[in-house]
């Protein structure tokens, strides 16, 4: 179990964002050619071998019909890629390649030219480069040995951007603020940083998100004005209290504002082991009897005894800890008695199943 400290002053840039301030994911369908024999088997992905077709016949190269290429340098893959705000043409931007075949390793390889698109269909960058795997592996006479990950890598500054995103600081004479998590305490400090820096009346609250905020009308005065706010200090106030809890792995993560109040607790773990005897029937000598293989199966079900626990009144995350440590549950045991707790008004928490 995890806990996380008291609320301290954070920066504003890291409590809330400009509106309109954002990424722009971009993605694209490319070719990797000059692999060492780990491509895609062309049998099982047709689409590598028409992409083949398709950007040769572009190049100028026309095959005779029928022809049937047998590609082991050649992969299929998706591009990605995040375009920044305001970035311009001529930045360049980092890319990761993935396969979309059955591509034993993408290691070695160089990216073809690759448009990438965002969801209005534009082009807005080009890809191409040597692509980067962090990852190794080696096979013989039927075994393999692989080192991390050897279906995706990295092109550092693979793209060039060849559109500009038009962003917009605000709108008229107001820019907007939007805060990270909706909290209307954390909302009414901002506000009251932002006019104890300024003047009165330059921010007020929309909501418990949003923060309008009055900026100068000069672009260059507008930049400068807003470097200035997202540098104060403002102190957010102590967030909900929440726990969370991972089903699939029995992680369990709470926050300073968990409290627990007087509960008895009792678990117990059962267990069922089921398991198959063999046992071999040998004939008499001189019999002409067989020998007979038989298997009998065993079903055997044990209950641990769950006693009673006493939890007592916890006023804060170093007493919660340590009560429910008290039980001695494991990970996903204490899922359960969280769970449990929460449906009998003792745990004092948002209890959130991920």
């Amino acid at each position: 179990m995890l806990g996380c400290g008291g609320a301290g002053a954070e920066r504003l840039k890291d409590l809330a964002s400009v509106a309109g301030v954002r990424d722009n994911q971009l993605v694209g369908y490319g070719l990797v050619v000059g692999l060492d024999g780990s491509g895609d088997q062309t049998t099982q992905t047709p689409f590598t071998v028409q992409s083949i077709i398709n950007m040769l016949g572009n190049m100028g190269v026309t095959l005779p019909p029928g022809t049937n290429l047998q590609l082991k340098n050649v992969a299929a893959v998706m591009v990605t890629a995040s375009l920044p705000p305001f970035a311009r043409p001529g930045q360049q931007l980092d890319i990761t390649v993935s396969s979309v075949g059955n591509a034993k390793s993408l290691r070695g390889g160089t990216l073809v030219m690759t448009p990438l698109k965002g969801a209005d269909g534009q082009v807005y960058a080009m890809a191409q480069g040597n692509m980067l795997v962090g990852g190794a592996g080696a096979s013989a006479a039927g075994s393999s040995q692989t080192i991390n990950h050897l279906s995706a890598g990295r092109v550092p500054g693979g793209a060039t951007v060849e559109r500009a995103v038009p962003t917009m600081l605000g709108q008229g004479e107001f820019v907007l603020f939007e805060l990270n998590d909706n909290d209307f305490g954390t909302a009414r400090r901002v506000v009251d940083a932002i006019n104890l820096a300024t003047s009165a009346g330059t921010a007020q609250a929309l909501d418990g998100r949003s923060i309008q905020v009055r900026a100068p009308l000069d672009v260059s005065d507008r930049v400068g004005f807003l470097g200035k706010l997202e540098n104060l200090d403002v102190t957010p106030v102590q967030q909900a209290a929440k726990v969370i809890v991972n089903s699939r792995t029995g992680s369990v993560v709470m926050n300073q504002g968990v409290t627990l109040q007087n509960v008895a607790v009792a678990h117990g773990n059962l267990t069922v082991t089921v398991g198959v005897d063999t046992a071999v029937s040998q004939p008499q000598p001189f019999s002409r009897g067989e020998t007979v293989i038989t298997q009998r199966g065993s079903v055997d079900i044990q209950q641990d005894q769950g006693s009673l626990h006493n939890v007592r009144a916890s006023a804060n995350l170093a007493d919660v800890v340590k009560a429910l440590n008290a039980l001695g549950a494991t990970p996903m045991d204490l899922v359960s008695i969280l769970q449990a707790m929460k449906a009998a008004g003792s745990l004092r928490a948002e209890l959130e199943v991920i």
